[in-house]
């Protein structure tokens, strides 16, 4: 691309409504541009970025023998209504409807219709396995996009599915595709996390997610430094501490605190630390209140609690809830004599002599064991802190924020069963076909590697998925020698197959070396007034040096990078 007289842009100031790094230095890049709130439009080179990281994504997906192929947007509701899953995207589902005022939704995610696509080929356990994927938009309605990229509304993302006829035939297929995308990420030089990951919505027995290590991100890492623990903080395991002297229980004492209605309050009121308090949360999980208690310096992991229920999701009761059923204000909820069943972390069974509030306003219970009470249910359902035990070898955990860029599921039957995606065994038995869910996020990519990858000056792509690979700058378009040394290097580099930027604008040097830092490619060329020598200038985008060499080494040295 020659930038005179092309759609080439570049925006000097800052970004105010861009939050993230990869945000503000994208669209200033021209590599995008917000259309709307969490809706971007792809301009030529964000575009050919996209394209170079789903080449990738579609080069190691034929590798495996995954079949290529393309589902609408566009999906009758019913689809979603019969696999149960309605319910479960609320309103993160955009839904219609047409002329006829028929139900449609755009896809938030595409597991049914890979389910109906596979039925017309499975009929008996000889028609698998096999594998499926697309890259295609998916849609969802979400409350507060943010980051740039990392969290939209529309978004492409290449999905998989297996289908095997049973947990075996999954477990390899699975480990196919894990070791694919260690390759794509790999390939594109992204700095990645696996962690074992909540399976959501989705389903499923295992889910691991893909995690680029980035200094912003929605998601935390919980790690280990001494060995290969990694999870998602939402189902990170929290290892009670045992290492606790048992203490004379004394005598529960009934003690006001006026207005102490927080931790922090009642913690400053009363003298003491967090650690001797027990916080009392009521939830409110599919029409029922439960009280909820986890040490007064730990908070709820909800991830946790929708699972130790069996249920989806859990939400806090609301403020006139609590007060109906504590009978006080906000604030001085606890376990004795609540009325409603008790969920309590099991960290709290190693507690003695602990403060609750007591469901009487500006008041709190000090010296409470648990034998003054009873739990209906005990769990892990805390998040965990760094520094805690990493539940595999027991040292110090830290923390790193994580973008999600890929996930891996097996679903098992969820999907087969809800939809009738059945086969014929060896003894004419009908038995569910077993399913596995494969995702990465190409914008999250993008957005991810740009995270990683820049400086003060701008983007630094990794080689593979830049949108060009090297950048000319031509400084004086009028002087005829520099003009044709520029022009054969482009013709030439273009001719093998690199494709090259030549900067002919009649701009000053200084704007044209702050474009080509901005944008990220990977080499720039720098035809000047060492031509009469045949020499021009190399530099890499992801080094400060640069060197003078004599156009035949400049073109060999660029092949020895591609």
């Amino acid at each position: 691309m020659r930038l005179k007289d092309s759609f080439f842009y570049t925006i000097r100031e800052d970004i105010k409504d861009e939050e993230s790094k990869s945000g503000k230095l994208l669209v200033r890049s021209g590599m995008v541009k917000k259309a709307g709130n969490g809706i971007y439009m792809y301009l030529p080179l964000g575009l050919k970025v996209k394209n170079n990281i789903e080449n990738i994504i579609r080069e190691e997906m034929n590798n495996t023998g995954a079949l290529e192929l393309t589902m609408p947007c566009m999906i009758p509701e019913e689809v979603y209504i019969n696999s149960g899953r309605r319910a479960n995207f609320g309103d993160s589902m955009f839904g219609f409807k047409d002329r006829y005022k028929r139900d449609y939704v755009l896809g938030p995610t595409h597991e049914e219709l890979f389910a109906v696509a596979a039925s017309m080929k499975i009929k008996s356990y000889k028609d698998m396995p096999f594998n499926l994927y697309q890259i295609g938009t998916k849609y969802r309605d979400e409350p507060r996009p943010r980051f740039g990229l990392i969290r939209v509304r529309e978004f492409t993302m290449k999905d998989a599915y297996s289908f095997d006829i049973d947990e075996a035939g999954l477990d390899i297929a699975y480990q196919k595709m894990f070791n694919a995308y260690k390759k794509i990420f790999d390939r594109m030089e992204i700095d990645y996390k696996i962690v074992k990951a909540d399976t959501g919505s989705m389903g499923g027995s295992l889910s691991e997610e893909f995690q680029a290590v980035t200094e912003i991100g929605e998601d935390t890492l919980v790690l280990c430094h001494k060995c290969d623990y990694a999870s998602n903080i939402e189902v990170s395991a929290s290892i009670p501490n045992t290492n606790i002297e048992n203490e004379e229980k004394l005598e529960k004492q009934l003690v006001e605190t006026p207005n102490a209605g927080t931790i922090e309050d009642v913690t400053n009121y009363m003298g003491l630390s967090a650690s001797k308090f027990v916080k009392t949360l009521i939830y409110k999980v599919n029409n029922h209140f439960y009280a909820v208690l986890v040490p007064g310096n730990r908070d709820v992991n909800e991830v946790k609690l929708s699972k130790l229920l069996g249920v989806s999701e859990v939400a806090l009761a609301e403020p006139d809830d609590v007060e109906r059923i504590t009978q006080a204000k906000v604030g001085f909820a606890g376990p004795l004599e609540i009325g409603i069943p008790i969920i309590m972390d099991n960290n709290i069974n190693n507690m003695f002599n602990f403060v609750v509030g007591a469901n009487k306003t500006d008041y709190h219970y000090k010296n409470v064991n648990i034998s003054d009470f009873k739990a209906n249910i005990i769990g892990d359902i805390i998040n965990i802190k760094e520094g805690d035990k990493c539940p595999k070898c027991g040292q110090p955990l830290y923390f790193k924020k994580g973008i999600e860029i890929g996930n891996t599921f097996k679903l098992g039957t969820k999907y087969s069963e809800s939809l009738g995606l059945n086969y014929l065994d060896q003894n004419n038995q009908l038995h569910p076909v077993v399913m596995g869910s494969y995702g990465i996020g190409s914008g999250r990519v993008m957005a991810a590697v740009v995270e990683q990858k820049s400086d003060d000056k701008g983007i630094i792509w990794p080689y593979n998925i830049a949108p060009y690979k090297v950048g000319i700058v031509l400084i004086d378009v009028h002087n005829e020698e520099q003009a044709k040394i520029a022009d054969y290097l482009y013709n030439e580099l273009n001719r093998m197959g690199i494709e090259t930027i030549l900067d002919n604008r009649e701009l000053s040097a200084g704007v044209k070396f702050n474009d080509m830092d901005l944008i990220g490619l990977p080499v720039r060329l720098v035809v000047g007034n060492k031509t009469s020598d045949n020499m021009v200038e190399f530099k890499l985008r992801s080094t400060n040096e640069s060197e003078d060499l004599k156009i035949e080494q400049v073109i060999e040295k660029i092949k020895s990078l591609s």
